[in-house]
């Protein structure tokens, strides 16, 4: 029992609530306020640090009466551990230490003692018997509440009046719809069961009510005006949700099972049918409707959820008409264990208030089977619930036994109702189970076989439902059984139809283009007159704006680097965004740092140094120029780069910008890279024009803060999937991003930019190199003297002007240095001329400053050594585990000794 007052109350319960007095005495209730504003001192012992706390009081009856309202307080905190919300416990917890009447210092033969309840249940006082009954009813039946870790009084307050009031039960036709959802959803597993005995389908058994929580949310929907809605979920009930939720025909998804779907469809062939996502049109019965999409996912999981968030933000950004602030709905349906062992949805519940991706709030729905692939919650994880992670965003959770429809359907529209209200997320914990394993094959007694013996002998959600109707007289026998009769022979007749349909002859799945070629070339140049007046708005402030003294410099010196001849890295990217705003194209910048940059570079939003108000220069252009959104991002790659993904799905009219803080930590975000950015078109036809920046380049800062990890990257590169670039020239760059916001050719693109490189001297461009021309995926030796040359030195990025540095101090002039751009798709015609303008005999070598086991020479070799029909020799540092040495001594040494190495 939980240690007491001396007025036998729950310390832990005094000690909450007078905290919330001091900060807000608004916040309690009247019966608390009364007793920490007596006159007498109540001493209560704090357990964290044996602190004494004086509370006030002197009127017995107050005393009595705050036990009492100790004890509601309490259960509005802890009912949810009693409460009856597991459809497979063999015996339900009737009582808990700190809800026990005896732990408030209340006796049985208080039962019958009216007291002062300040509103509780609509009374303003009640018997103690009624009290606990009410308590009962409103925390402990079929639904747990948890929202008392809520900071927000009135977000307490809104959740604590809808729970604590009378649930009406639904009238018949609600009930009837109720039951012919389950019967849906319960006929479609057990037809495909039946039908395709071995496939595996990952059922929705067990869990059927999640179809009533879906058809619950989209009904609120659609008589609240949301436009749409967008559902992230991984595979556990997909297909029965892209069937009955989407409209997804019978046919097609059987056509699916055998093998027989048209591979030319814009789902895309090269994955399993339950990854595969869908558009279609929710139908309420009352003739309204919302559209509705799911979003294709990997067996990755969780990490469909920033990416359906990412998909919501672009929508809702791209809405021009009606649906209020937030039009659209993001709803992700999670499983238990991944919920609570996946930590991209900490990083997701992280970004739902941050201005960069707040999306008004998510409903979440958690599929609980309560057990992992075959691990148990003990083995699974650590916390009491599988969504307690959801508490640290104070979102109110929801546990509702799949076992009671009504109370799904009620806690559905309550979830909904706080999310509208508070435009924040939302947890709704379905408990259920699964009748089968992990998948249809697998055989789940082996490691739960209790657990199974239960599940083998207990009746569907769905019978369970009918009899129950039936039991209370609300409907007849026949009008369950009707229903159920008439949508399996619905399924029946789909079967027949699919069978006499001729199977489509199977083809090469091959979406994406068969060669590895680049977008076409295309004008990306602009006007002087563009140029400068993006360059007037780095200086033009609004008025009794104060600019820092540090950044104020650096503004100036971009309106005279168009004369100068000058421009560096900073100046053309924003030169290359302004232009594009210009044309119309919205543009997003999101990462860490990333409105200031990593290096103090980009300063793309400025601070007041006095105020602290925010100015973003390129949002300054004019009416008519598209919107400019740049964000710093929390202190994720993962979960960041998964939502600018989703984004880039929804608005391919944009340039969607992520940047690394530094290149080496897109490793954190390697999930995104493998299943979206590298193989989405393949797999789903789904194609992103998302971009990464990637600061890259070996300047001895140590093994973690050199490498963009390129080999990964050029790995993963075929059938012209992505973009892979590495330029060398501020005017290479700036045309580069604009070439991929204005080519009708969606593809990822993945940029190698600089770090020392941003202020070096060499590495900068005149206003010519912007006005005309364009992107360069070679750049030549235009200095070379061809007819001299016998040694040629093909490189990417920073190297080169460690080579070139050396040749001029050198004077050397038998020696070429070519760069490499664009890595892939690989530039072989233009690189082919390159190397054609010097004599057969000169010695081709590729220089790179990484070792040789990572960056570019694997991939770029074999093309290098076929164009130049001779044996090409690699110079780089010697193979290594890690990208870099920790020393910035040894790498000098070693950069010296590589430079030295390319020219002997």
């Amino acid at each position: 029992m939980a240690s007491q007052s001396r007025f036998g109350i729950n310390e832990w319960l005094v000690d909450e609530q007078y905290e919330r007095y001091l900060q807000d005495p608004g916040s309690v209730d009247r019966t608390w306020r009364e007793f920490f504003a007596s006159a007498a001192p109540v001493v209560v012992p704090q357990p964290r640090n044996g602190a004494m706390t004086a509370y006030d009081s002197t009127d017995e009856a107050a005393i009595k009466a705050v036990r009492v309202a100790a004890l509601i307080d309490a259960y509005r905190v802890r009912g949810h551990l009693v409460a009856d919300t597991d459809p497979l416990a063999t015996g339900r917890v009737v009582a808990h230490p700190e809800l026990d009447i005896m732990a408030f210092g209340l006796r049985d033969d208080d039962l019958q003692s009216e007291f002062v309840v300040d509103g509780f249940a609509g009374h303003a006082t009640m018997t103690l018997r009624n009290v606990l009954n009410a308590l009962q009813e409103f925390y402990c039946r079929t639904v747990g509440t948890e929202y008392m870790h809520i900071q927000s009084s009135q977000e307490r307050r809104w959740v604590q009046q809808r729970i604590e009031s009378p649930q009406p039960r639904p009238d018949v036709a609600e009930q009837l719809q109720i039951l012919y959802r389950l019967g849906a959803a319960e006929a479609f597993e057990t037809f495909l069961q039946t039908k395709y005995v071995g496939h595996k389908r990952y059922s929705l058994e067990g869990g059927e009510s999640a179809i009533v929580l879906l058809d619950a949310l989209l009904l609120r929907s659609i008589r609240q005006g949301v436009r749409e809605a967008v559902i992230g979920m991984a595979h556990r009930g997909r297909l029965n949700v892209l069937a009955n939720t989407i409209g997804k025909s019978y046919a097609e998804i059987f056509h699916e099972f055998e093998d027989a779907v048209d591979i030319r469809s814009v789902q895309g062939s090269g994955d399993v049918k339950y990854h595969l996502g869908a558009e279609g049109t929710y139908r309420a019965l009352d003739g309204g409707t919302i559209a509705v999409s799911v979003v294709a996912n990997p067996s990755h999981l969780e990490i469909v959820g920033p990416v359906a968030q990412g998909v919501v933000r672009a929508k809702q950004e791209s809405a021009a008409d009606g649906g209020g602030a937030f039009p659209v709905l993001p709803i992700v349906v999670h499983g238990d264990a991944a919920f609570a062992g996946q930590g991209v949805v900490s990083e997701t519940l992280n970004m739902s208030q941050l201005p960069g991706y707040r999306t008004g709030g998510t409903v979440h729905i958690v599929i609980n089977n309560q057990v992992g692939f075959t691990t148990s919650p003990a083995n699974g994880r650590s916390s009491t619930y599988a969504t307690d992670v959801a508490r640290s965003v104070e979102a109110p959770i929801f546990h509702v036994n799949g076992d009671d429809p009504e109370a799904v359907v009620r806690v559905a529209r309550l979830a909904f109702d706080y999310r509208q209200t508070f435009h924040k997320d939302v947890v709704v914990d379905l408990i259920c189970y699964r009748r089968h394993g992990h998948s249809e094959v697998d055989d789940p007694s082996i490691t739960q076989p209790a657990m199974y013996d239960r599940i083998d002998v207990r009746a569907s959600v769905r019978k369970l439902y009918a009899e129950a109707l039936v039991r209370r007289g609300d409907i007849g026998e026949r009008q369950v059984e009707g229903a159920l009769r008439d949508y399996r022979g619905h399924l029946e007749r789909a079967f027949t139809e699919t069978r006499a349909l001729p199977v489509p002859s199977p083809k090469p799945v091959n979406p994406v283009d068969a060669q590895n070629t680049a977008a076409p070339q295309m004008a990306t140049a602009i006007t002087e007159a563009t140029a400068r007046h993006v360059i007037a708005s780095q200086t033009g402030m609004p008025e009794g704006f104060t600019v820092h003294a540090r950044v104020l410099p650096q503004l100036q010196r971009r309106a005279t680097m168009l004369d100068a001849g000058t421009i560096d890295w900073a100046t053309a990217e924003t030169l290359a965004i302004g232009s594009l705003l210009l044309d119309g194209v919205p543009v997003r910048l999101a990462g860490q740092d990333s409105r200031r940059g990593t290096f103090g570079q980009r300063h793309a939003v400025l601070t007041d140094r006095r105020t602290g108000v925010e100015h973003t220069p390129l949002s300054s252009l004019g009416s008519r120029a598209a919107s400019f959104a740049p964000y710093d991002s929390m202190l994720s790659e993962l979960g960041a780069l998964a939502f600018e993904y989703g984004y880039s799905l929804a608005r391919p009219d944009a340039l969607v910008l992520w940047e690394a803080q530094f290149g080496d930590f897109v490793n954190g975000a390697q999930t995104v890279i493998d299943e979206y950015l590298s193989s989405s078109e393949q797999k789903w036809g789904q194609r992103s024009g998302v971009t990464l920046l990637l600061p890259h380049g070996l300047e001895g800062q140590g093994p973690d803060h050199s490498s963009g990890r390129i080999e990964r990257f050029l790995q993963l590169c075929a059938q012209g999937n992505m973009t892979v670039a590495m330029p060398s020239l501020p005017g290479n760059y700036f045309h580069l991003l604009r070439q991929q916001a204005l080519s009708e050719h969606s593809r990822p693109l993945v940029v190698f930019t600089p770090k020392s490189m941003l202020r070096l001297k060499a590495a900068t461009s005149g206003l010519t190199e912007l006005t005309s021309g364009t992107f360069r995926p070679v750049i030549p030796d235009e200095s070379a003297d061809t007819a001299r040359i016998r040694r040629v030195l093909v490189c990417s990025g920073k190297v080169f002007y460690d080579l070139d540095a050396h040749r001029r101090s050198a004077e050397l002039s038998d020696t070429a240095i070519v760069r490499l751009e664009r890595l892939y798709p690989f530039p072989e015609e233009e690189l082919s001329a390159e190397l054609a303008r010097f004599p057969a005999e000169a010695e081709v070598r590729w220089v790179q400053e990484e070792p040789e086991n990572q960056g570019a020479w694997s991939f770029v070799g074999p093309y290098v050594h076929r164009l130049a029909s001779r044996p090409i020799e690699c110079i780089s540092r010697p193979e290594a585990p890690a990208p870099a040495v920790g020393s910035a001594r040894r790498h000098a040494g070693e950069q010296k000794d590589l430079v030295m190495s390319a020219f002997h």
